[in-house]
């Protein structure tokens, strides 16, 4: 009997393993899934936008991976996705139809920043923080998981109703103050078919295109309200507060 006994104890004990195991797993899975959720872009839990900054050229044939890349991006809620044309590929035969002079001094800045050796594109750049190669959409998009799940708190940006001002709060400034950019664009897909050089007979898509960047001022940490460029109809514009030095991206809002 106390064989039996032992028998049937060990017969219940080894099923009520079975099922605290399979419990356990059910609620690691249940966790990971969970971790999962959490670090999706879609699942934003800093209260900042991320802001993806992608430099390209029309006539860059190895540049359409990379804008197909932020095209995706774009449409992630919590990302703000930004398209500078530069214009130093001008050179192989094809003036590119977004490009402007300011946009390609943009990168210097941020290579200085970065430490980089040089200047490449395309070239994706996170908040500021960190640069991916665009053409990789699982380096991007795992950028950007990364870059979502970093706690922040960043200041409060309030765009008056009148639609001509905005207003950044209270925070706590990096060193060197930070300046409050405007950076207006068009939101959407521009295709363009482009007739020369590398990409010669080919449409090349564009999105959130940028059509002007305006430093609006300074911020050092205490509420301040700046004037907002005038912009055509259709377009969108992204207020950045950047810092000066270290070129981050502290907080970020679209007027639509």
């Amino acid at each position: 009997m106390k064989t039996r006994g032992w028998v049937i104890s060990a017969t219940m004990t080894a099923s009520a393993l079975l099922v605290m195991s399979s419990a356990a797993q059910s609620s690691g899975a249940t966790a990971h899934g969970a971790r999962a959720e959490r670090l999706r872009p879609s699942a934003v839990r800093n209260a900042a936008p991320v802001v993806v900054e992608l430099f390209t050229a029309q006539g860059c044939g190895g540049c359409i991976e990379a804008n197909t890349a932020v095209e995706r991006a774009a449409t992630e809620p919590g990302v703000i996705a930004l398209t500078y044309g530069v214009d130093y590929w001008d050179y192989l035969g094809w003036t590119d139809t977004f490009a402007r002079p300011e946009f390609s001094q943009r990168q210097p800045a941020y290579r200085a920043a970065l430490r980089q050796r040089g200047v490449s594109t395309p070239q994706v750049v996170i908040d500021g923080r960190r640069q991916v190669s665009g053409a990789h959409g699982l380096e991007l998009e795992g950028a950007i998981v990364e870059e979502t799940a970093r706690q922040s708190w960043p200041p409060q940006i309030e765009f008056r109703e009148t639609g001509d001002r905005v207003g950044v709060g209270s925070g706590r400034a990096p060193v060197g103050g930070a300046d409050v950019v405007a950076v207006t664009y068009t939101p959407g897909v521009q295709t363009v078919e482009v007739a020369r050089g590398e990409n010669r007979g080919r449409e090349v898509r564009h999105v959130n295109v940028v059509r002007e960047v305006r430093r609006l001022g300074e911020w050092r940490g205490r509420p301040v309200l700046y004037a907002l460029p005038p912009a055509r109809g259709g377009d969108a514009v992204a207020v950045l507060i950047q810092g000066k030095t270290d070129r981050r991206i502290l907080g970020a809002a679209v007027r639509d």
